[in-house]
């Protein structure tokens, strides 16, 4: 069985999801991270991690949220993994609206990506024996390998621009906020009771 944090952004996100696909006339857009001086609200930089574009999107992410978040919730308990998984939304967000306002982007930002990435260096960091198949190349690895791969794959699709419209380096902006906090914590400067 999940955890219960695990669980309730899986069902939180898909069930917003579902919402997003019946009601076409609520405003969803308000809710999605716009660049500065747009439609852009401080509450969009947590909001727009429970919106997603297809039934794809929101599948990948969840698996992910399923994959690497249960495990992370047991050893760090409720409340930890809660703030941790935030804090790697808010700085995928931060990331995300920096380069928005250096390109002169005009596009939303929507999906828990910068979350799920979080979840995946800490569990990279935590499990570093765990093995794990990727779907795409289906080739058994470590998990800090897998982590290391796909970090250096996001960077370098974000850097040539070889698949537009999607959110690099707000991925890598969850991971970097990841790896904060976990120093952060090994340092003692962050007690959860």
């Amino acid at each position: 069985m999940l955890p219960p944090v695990t669980q309730a952004l899986i069902f939180v996100n898909v069930g917003i999801f579902l919402m997003q696909s019946a009601a076409l006339g609520f405003p969803w857009a308000t809710f999605a991270l716009w660049p500065l001086g747009s439609m852009f609200e401080p509450w969009q930089l947590l909001t727009y991690g429970f919106l997603h574009a297809s039934v794809t999107h929101i599948l990948f992410n969840m698996f992910g949220v399923y994959m690497f978040g249960a495990d992370l919730e047991r050893v760090w308990g409720g409340r930890r993994f809660a703030f941790y998984y935030a804090f790697c939304v808010l700085s995928a967000g931060l990331v995300q609206l920096g380069l928005t306002t250096w390109t002169g982007s005009i596009y939303p930002t929507i999906g828990a990506s910068g979350g799920v990435f979080g979840l995946l260096l800490a569990f990279a960091m935590y499990f570093p024996n765990r093995i794990i198949m990727p779907l795409f190349p289906p080739i058994p690895m470590p998990a800090p390998m897998f982590a290391v791969l796909y970090g250096g794959l996001e960077l370098f699709l974000g850097v040539t621009g070889t698949q537009s419209g999607v959110a690099h380096f707000a991925h890598l902006g969850g991971m970097l906020g990841g790896f904060l906090v976990i120093q952060w914590w090994r340092r003692g400067r962050l007690r959860f009771r």
